[in-house]
């Protein structure tokens, strides 16, 4: 059954709404990203790499403990590298510390007048079937 052109037109805003909310909510809770530490992806590589050849080496000479530790320093070696540096985790909250909360508040405030917006449209809805 297909839609009517008042139920197009409700679902083509819901759809609008719900697009501008995620956009909103990735915004904010996205924050900004700095630039990568390098220093910490190169180090983190070559830990790896040095996890890796421990971990051949203990496979080679059948050292079970020899390869678990060079497994261990492996994955300690790929977290290194893929783990967000310090400064970007913290420089959304540290440059502007009063923005981000009235955004949140913001944010909040648009998404409970969408739903408002919703549930009258439910209500009004069911009312017209009844």
């Amino acid at each position: 059954m297909p839609l009517s052109e008042h139920e197009q037109r409700l679902l083509e805003e819901m759809e609008r709404s719900l697009y501008q909310n995620d956009a909103d909510f990735v915004a904010t809770v996205g924050g900004r990203r700095g630039r990568p530490a390098y220093r910490s992806i190169v180090l983190g590589i070559l830990i790896a790499v040095v996890g890796v050849g421990v971990l051949i080496a203990g496979v080679a000479f059948q050292i079970p403990i020899v390869g678990i530790l060079g497994f261990v320093v492996m994955f300690v070696g790929v977290l290194l590298a893929i783990a967000p540096g310090k400064r970007s985790a913290a420089a959304p909250d540290a440059s502007t510390p009063g923005s981000a909360s009235g955004s949140a508040k913001q944010t909040k405030a648009q998404q409970a007048g969408f739903m408002n917006k919703l549930n009258d449209r439910w209500d009004k809805r069911q009312d017209g079937q009844s």
